[in-house]
């Protein structure tokens, strides 16, 4: 997962490896917020909940249904406010710290926001905490005790008051006005498209699948009439190995597949750059959302436009990890 941020200028600032994406100038200001652990309530062996609270968060510019913000860890034990400030120049200050100093950034979901009681929560999965291998931020959340700090970075509340949405405010969930919704994703994806699905009112044909680790990872959630939910255990099978074959027979069922119509997505070089694209013209029939572990995406994106014919401009598709590889900051 990567989170554009903008400039004075009005331009956005792309982290490593996301191409630069022009915004309009009204686009928030981000900023530091020092917050503490108020709560923490395992969801399930792979979620955790994490409610972050503090008087800073009342000026959190909260966006809608898929949320980008970054969890902000120190690498040596430094307040991290005392080598960041905020500001257009933030990322320059960030980028110039020694590689021993230059805090972990890591990008998470808001699952909820709640300005009005200056609260957060953020749903961490807890990849490879069992096993010694958690990275930064999955292993300071499986320790985390009510009282513990930690910063975040986000957007400013805008004046007039209200919820943004669209890239600048990290935010990706575009569809158009009518049409069928399909979501699909790993783990990593499940805060995101459970927090689309619940924001979702009913009466419009919407089908998610999501596949998680284990059968103990199927979340309840809060859903209008005639959402459906198709939750697929991976248990040992190779990641993304449930998904792609149930994703082709739900597209199927639903009548979206095109036999013969399929078009040749150009190739993504996952060692050369990110995954990530959304498309800007908004669809007709159906919009499509997929996310998780980059190799995945890339597979389900060939298998839903190669193989069944669905337009490339009606997919939205997001890496938000790759096996093997760390988040870049």
């Amino acid at each position: 997962m990567t989170t554009a941020l903008r400039e004075a200028t009005g331009t956005v600032l792309a982290e490593p490896g996301l191409r630069v994406v022009p915004e309009p100038v009204a686009a928030p200001g981000y900023r530091f917020f020092d917050v503490t652990v108020a709560r923490v309530e395992r969801l399930s062996p792979s979620f955790l909940r994490l409610t972050l609270t503090g008087p800073e968060l009342a000026e959190f510019g909260a966006g809608r249904d898929d949320q980008r913000i970054k969890l902000v860890l120190s690498r040596d034990g430094s307040p991290v406010t005392d080598l960041l400030t905020d500001g257009p120049n933030w990322y320059a200050e960030y980028c110039a710290l020694p590689d021993d100093r230059r805090p972990h950034l890591r990008t998470y979901t808001v699952r909820a926001a709640r300005p009005d009681r200056a609260e957060l929560d953020v749903d961490v999965v807890l990849h490879g905490v069992d096993g010694g291998n958690a990275g930064p931020a999955a292993g300071w959340a499986a320790a985390a005790q009510p009282g513990d700090p930690i910063v975040v970075l986000g957007p400013d509340r805008p004046r007039p008051r209200g919820a943004g949405s669209g890239r600048a405010w990290g935010v990706e969930w575009a569809p158009p006005a009518d049409g069928t919704l399909f979501l699909a994703g790993d783990e990593t994806a499940v805060p995101a498209i459970s927090a689309i699905l619940e924001a979702l009112p009913g009466g419009r044909r919407t089908v998610a699948v999501l596949e998680v680790p284990e059968a103990g990872d199927v979340l309840s959630l809060d859903l209008a009439p005639g959402i459906e939910v198709h939750w697929l255990v991976r248990g040992r099978r190779e990641h993304g190995a449930a998904l792609g074959p149930a994703v082709h027979a739900a597209l199927c069922s639903l009548g979206l597949a095109r036999a013969g119509a399929g078009q040749e997505p150009e190739d993504v070089d996952l060692d050369g750059g990110i995954l990530w694209e959304v498309p800007d013209v908004r669809p007709t029939g159906c919009y499509a959302w997929l996310a998780g572990e980059a190799g995945m995406v890339k597979a389900l994106r060939r298998r839903l436009v190669h193989d069944l014919g669905i337009p490339r401009t009606s997919v939205a598709f997001m890496g938000y990890w790759r096996r093997g590889a760390a988040e870049g900051a």
